[in-house]
């Protein structure tokens, strides 16, 4: 897929809106290109735990027909941290190899040094932005967070996107080193921001919504996040309900508001089962077995959910109309 040159050349002032954005470079194209509902998409294995690229091509053709923006490949949904280097380069060689809409890698590590050389590997290969979370081992300062991003941006000429989940990494990252970041930093584009809470939504809204992308990263907010001003969503529960997540946004960008809060209300219910209740990798792979997708299950240390887990899915699915 084409994809603008090289960041860090002169900004354009947007008459009438306050963003920065460089024409030349293709932060236009950006900005439009994460608008919309992104899939995290899941990583299909096969019974002996392999990727299976042949479903995984499959998949990403499902998401196309529904509408979806783009992808999200190698998110928390991808399980990426346990997945090999050369597999995560064997997935996201797949998916820029099946589609032409935009892929946003996760490159995310646990040091500075191994995300910069997985982003350069991923944006060698052709991805249209980077998605990077903190390291989640060892807890870093706000100090270390901003240095850690920093480097990074500062060494790699590609887009990038702070992705914030506090439920996987033990920490916020705090809104005053995201904002210093972006100001610091042009090729930082975006947040993905899992939190679940709109008051932080709507802060970083505030603080730097006119200079980057603010993305719900949880399905329960996706609706508050877009009437407060958020570019779109990257939601796990879209791998489920690819097409209920779309139309949610169409709505809402059609202005049919009270089309969009009941679609709001039940994406809430998948939500709350599915990631929220149960184990959210199994619980997310479970159901797309049941809907017919033949993803596999997740791989070890996560196991597959218990007989009355899936019949807590099985219900979800059929209360919500997708089964």
């Amino acid at each position: 897929m084409p994809r603008p040159g090289k960041v860090g050349m002169p900004f354009l002032e947007v008459c009438g809106t306050g963003k920065k954005l460089n024409y030349l470079n293709g932060d236009l194209w950006m900005i439009k290109m994460l608008e919309g509902i992104f899939v995290p998409h899941v990583t299909p294995f096969e019974e002996d735990e392999k990727i299976n690229r042949k479903i995984l091509a499959e998949l990403i053709q499902y998401f196309e027909d529904a509408g979806i923006t783009g992808f999200v490949t190698l998110g928390s949904n991808g399980e990426f941290p346990y997945l090999s280097t050369s597999e995560k380069l064997e997935v996201l060689e797949t998916v820029r190899n099946t589609t032409d809409r935009p892929v946003i890698a996760g490159v995310t590590e646990n040091s500075t040094r191994e995300t910069l050389e997985l982003g350069r590997k991923a944006w060698d290969i052709g991805v249209d932005a980077l998605l990077i979370a903190p390291p989640f081992y060892f807890k870093p300062r706000d100090s270390e967070l901003f240095a850690h991003y920093s480097l990074i941006a500062g060494k790699i000429d590609a887009p990038v996107i702070i992705y914030n989940v506090p439920k996987f990494t033990g920490l916020n990252i705090g809104l005053d080193v995201i904002e210093r970041l972006v100001h610091e930093h042009s090729n930082i584009v975006g947040i993905k921001d899992s939190s679940g809470s709109t008051g932080r939504i709507a802060e970083l809204i505030r603080r730097v919504g006119d200079e980057i992308a603010v993305l719900a990263g949880t399905a329960d907010v996706i609706l508050p996040a877009l009437m407060l001003g958020a570019s779109g969503a990257v939601v796990a529960v879209a791998n489920v309900a690819p097409r209920l997540c779309v139309e949610l946004y169409n709505a809402f960008t059609e202005m049919k508001l009270e089309r969009a809060r009941k679609l709001q209300i039940l994406i809430n219910l998948l939500n709350e089962v599915l990631v929220k209740r149960l184990n959210q990798v199994s619980a997310i792979k479970e159901a797309m077995n049941m809907l017919g997708l033949a993803v596999g299950y997740p791989r070890m240390p996560s196991l597959p959910l218990g007989e009355d887990e899936v019949q807590e899915v099985e219900m979800v699915l059929i209360e919500t109309g997708l089964l």
